[in-house]
């Protein structure tokens, strides 16, 4: 461990900022609005624990990192040995503004300079047993995305050499990708060809087998005692189905930490963006700061939910005349829907046709 400035402080309450990368930790602690220590050291926990346990003897040490690669785990050690821990989203330390240096040392004592002041954003930090079966539903889009990949590969190559006139122009379903293996196996190409495609299908092939597996795992997670009744809860609204709800349920955790519907709305990043100077405010597009995922989901289900919902098909009718777009009344109604579900999950009552909340 390499010690910047070298003191030790005793019985003072300390804070802490703590910047992680891959190998190495760089920390910068404050108290009574001094620098007191800088310090460089790799990323193992039981050397962090006994720098604060030496350095600081006696101290009440509050800590704060930035969210990031190493999750929440060092969180959770750092609790269970009794140190304040606070985790912030990424890039919202605040920077001086005459300040246009950035290194992990420059970071660190951001970080120990907010958490002083109580100039920071914390994250919510799930249990582990959530954390762990939301991995299940991410790995679940993972999958989706390498075959994806997979699939444009396929075209891609076929198109490369000549044969994707063969086949059916436009969208592929499942059906076609099959098809076209077993037509390829009986076309006269080269064997060096022939065996590439036999690599990519039946790498296609693999993935479709486990992401049925992680499929099959979120439908015993939906159906299990943690979940199952908030899992029946949302599908009792429209176009919300057993995936969809195990999915946004992992996904928001405890819905009780957000007390207004606005707080909601701006954590799933479906609030318009503001422009302000002087009286003149302007609202531009969504912020987009939420899960990218969850966004697209509930817009997919407002889609449906248009059909059953009167309440929800209003509101979309009245944004669009008032607008123009069907896009920007798509994400009202989104925003809409969210909040009902949240209404529906906190008071543990059924969706209702046509209510408003």
């Amino acid at each position: 461990m390499n010690s910047i400035m070298n003191y030790t402080v005793k019985n003072k309450e300390i804070f802490i900022g703590l910047e992680d990368s891959k190998k190495t930790w760089k920390i910068c602690a404050r108290s009574n609005k001094v620098t007191v220590n800088e310090a460089s050291m790799p990323a193992e926990y039981e050397i962090l624990k006994n720098y604060f346990n030496n350095k600081f003897p006696g101290c009440t040490i509050h800590v704060i990192y930035e969210a990031g690669f190493r999750g929440f785990e060092l969180h959770d050690q750092l609790k269970a040995d009794g140190f304040d821990c606070i985790v912030t989203p990424p890039h919202t330390v605040t920077q001086e503004k005459t300040q246009r240096l950035k290194n992990d040392r420059i970071d660190c004592r951001r970080l120990a300079k907010n958490l002083e002041s109580g100039d920071y954003h914390t994250c919510h930090v799930p249990d582990r047993k959530l954390r762990e079966d939301r991995q299940i539903s991410r790995l679940y889009d993972q999958l989706q995305h390498d075959i994806t990949r997979e699939c444009n590969r396929i075209r891609r190559t076929l198109e490369f050499h000549g044969l994707d006139n063969q086949f059916q122009a436009g969208s592929w379903y499942r059906s076609h990708y099959k098809k076209a293996y077993e037509s390829i196996t009986k076309m006269d190409i080269s064997p060096s060809l022939k065996f590439d495609f036999n690599i990519m299908f039946n790498e296609l092939f693999h993935l479709w087998e486990l992401q049925k597996q992680v499929l099959n795992e979120l439908n015993i997670l939906a159906k299990s005692e943690a979940y199952k009744a908030d899992v029946d809860l949302l599908r009792s609204a429209p176009g919300i189905g057993i995936l969809t709800a195990i999915r946004l349920i992992l996904e928001w955790g405890s819905l009780e930490r957000f007390e207004r519907k606005a707080a909601f709305s701006s954590f799933l990043g479906l609030i318009p963006s503001e422009y302000s100077s002087g009286e003149t405010e302007h609202k531009g597009h969504i912020t987009k700061q939420g899960n990218r995922l969850v966004r697209s989901w509930l817009i997919e289900c407002s889609w449906r939910a248009l059909k059953y919902d009167p309440v929800l098909l209003e509101k979309f009718n009245a944004v669009v005349r008032s607008s123009g777009s069907r896009k920007k009344a798509i994400v009202a109604v989104a925003r809409k829907l969210a909040n009902r579900l949240r209404f529906v999950l906190i008071h543990k009552t059924p969706y209702t046709i046509g209510l408003v909340h």
